[in-house]
């Protein structure tokens, strides 16, 4: 018999014989009936630092049922540590349904292998350069200045989220998730990915995940291209039949998923010339904070921090100020990256751009994090850019092109002491960091709109009340994070259609479908699950 046990706490110093002895005490069993306990589910509990600890699922099989269920206790039909495979993806087609799939970002890569694995003829088409290569134009970005507008952080195998933290954490609840989740481990991720409340793979392992994920996917018949951007869209009669690519080749199929990422600027063009129906959206923007791991660390952890269990620390917060036209105004955490580094991340000449990322161990010296001010499309006709589905593009250009200049026409992030910022007296000199190519000290208050800056200020100075120390001359602010989410929404269906272009799948970040790894592999998984149960015949 297999049940669950919820909300079970573990200590830090606790060895797996404590925790198996007070499992089988709170169950009011004798040793002998426990034939295994394993941790399903474990999340930190820091908010007393007096008392840190881990609270836990734990899935306990046991010789006989249990005769009276505990509070916390539930039967399982089955481990949730167990590889699943929905209905859907088991599937197959009998004939050659071609689909074109355009960016190999999660959302692209996983609706590629549910639809490679269903029997489909799948293209994909990937504007930027495989994983390995595109590390080379990154590196060279931040050791000479050197911009590659095809290979970067946004653009590339993997996806911007490549070049992140990995992270894995998700507030979506649906089916797909297991299947991603366990997809990752096929092709190489640490199986606690499962376990851990707030997963994460960091940059390094995504690098060998994704390749693992390009060779089954070329192994299986595959047409995986890189350096292929698409131009346009082959259209007749309301209906798209395929794209053309930069070489001027026409590439023919019954459907085409669109899975860009956010940053593909052109395309979003091109698809608003074609009168593809899409909107403006609510985004974010506004700095990348650096502050000593070490600082977080006592902040979150207090005596516990170095503790051989825990691992750098890392904080999710959010605050909300007074706000005329919005009545209240959300400034947050963004992509916080524990033991990480700040990485430029341009994708246009002439337009500066950052971004944060770390590595599996989160071993760096430094922590960094978006800390970005709500932004809607109202906001940005009162800027004084006109209203349309591109309007929220528009404001981030003019914000990045800004920015390249305050840092004196390179590709340098304008940067000021967090104290100097909050205190709004230009100090002229940063904190240390480690960020490349250069932080070249700027008064960010002439440079981020004031509508920006000032909440942007009143939210760090609630976030130094949450975490007392977090205003710190140790820490700096870097400019500008521009690149949270889409600023666009391209509309589709219950069938995850386009409404204006029957056989086009918006999906993913780009489209304005998600906002993570998980999130735009899952909403990739819908397109290929919706294409396979109109194409597919069980065999």
């Amino acid at each position: 018999m297999l049940y669950a046990v919820s909300n079970f706490p573990v200590e830090l110093n606790d060895h797996d014989d404590d925790v198996a002895a007070r499992l089988i005490a709170y169950l009011g069993i004798g040793n002998e009936q426990l034939i295994s306990s394993t941790c399903a589910r474990r999340a930190l509990d820091a908010r007393k630092k007096s008392h840190i600890h881990f609270v836990c699922t734990y899935e306990v099989e046991l010789k006989s049922p249990l005769e009276q269920l505990p509070a916390q206790v539930r039967l399982l039909e089955q481990s949730s540590l167990k590889p699943v495979c929905p209905e859907i993806f088991g599937r197959k087609t009998s004939r050659a349904t071609h689909v074109i799939i355009i960016g190999a970002g999660p959302a692209g890569l996983f609706a590629a292998l549910a639809l490679t694995e269903a029997g489909f003829k799948v293209t994909l088409l990937e504007r930027g350069k495989p994983v390995e290569t595109r590390m080379r134009d990154i590196g060279r970005l931040r050791s000479r200045g050197e911009l590659d507008a095809e290979s970067n952080i946004c653009f590339g195998e993997g996806g911007a989220g490549t070049y992140t933290d990995g992270k894995l954490y998700t507030r979506i609840k649906h089916p797909f998730l297991r299947w991603v989740l366990h997809s990752f481990i096929r092709f190489g991720a640490r199986p606690d990915i499962l376990v851990d409340a707030h997963p994460h793979l960091g940059t390094d392992k995504l690098v060998r995940i994704v390749r693992n994920m390009r060779h089954h996917l070329i192994e299986l018949g595959a047409d995986y291209r890189f350096e292929t951007r698409v131009d346009d869209l082959l259209i007749t009669d309301g209906k798209v039949h395929g794209v053309r690519i930069n070489s001027g080749e026409e590439i023919n199929a019954d459907c085409v998923i669109l899975a860009t990422g956010h940053s593909a600027r052109d395309t979003f063009k091109r698809l608003d010339e074609l009168g593809i129906a899409m909107q403006a959206k609510d985004f974010a923007v506004g700095v990348r904070a650096e502050h000593p791991q070490a600082l977080i660390n006592s902040i979150q952890f207090g005596s516990a921090a170095g503790h051989r269990k825990l691992s750098a620390a890392e904080y999710s917060l959010t605050h909300q100020v007074p706000d005329k036209h919005l009545g209240q105004r959300g400034i947050y955490s963004f992509c916080m990256c524990p033991g990480g580094l700040i990485l430029p991340s341009p994708t246009e000449a002439g337009g500066m751009a950052v971004n944060g990322m770390s590595n599996a161990k989160r071993g760096g010296f430094w922590a960094n994090s978006g800390i970005v001010v709500q932004v809607t499309p109202d906001d940005i006709s009162r800027h004084g850019i006109k209203a349309g589905p591109l309007m929220g593009i528009d404001f981030q250009r003019q914000l990045e092109v800004a920015t390249f200049k305050a840092a004196g026409n390179q590709y340098a992030a304008p940067a000021m002491r967090l104290t100097d910022f909050v205190n709004k007296k230009a100090g002229g000199t940063l904190a240390p960091t480690r960020f490349k190519p250069e932080a070249t000290p700027t008064d960010l208050w002439q440079l981020l709109p004031h509508w920006v800056a000032h909440p942007l200020a009143e939210g760090l100075k609630g976030f130094d009340r949450k975490m007392r120390g977090y205003i710190t001359e140790e820490a700096n602010l870097l400019a500008a994070e521009t690149r949270t989410s889409s600023p666009i929404r391209i509309e589709r269906n219950e069938q995850m259609q386009s409404i204006s272009l029957q056989g086009l799948y918006p999906v993913g970040e780009g489209a304005g479908y998600a906002g993570g790894i998980v999130s735009a592999a899952v909403d990739g998984l819908k397109a290929a699950a919706a294409i396979i149960e109109q194409h597919h015949s069980c065999k």
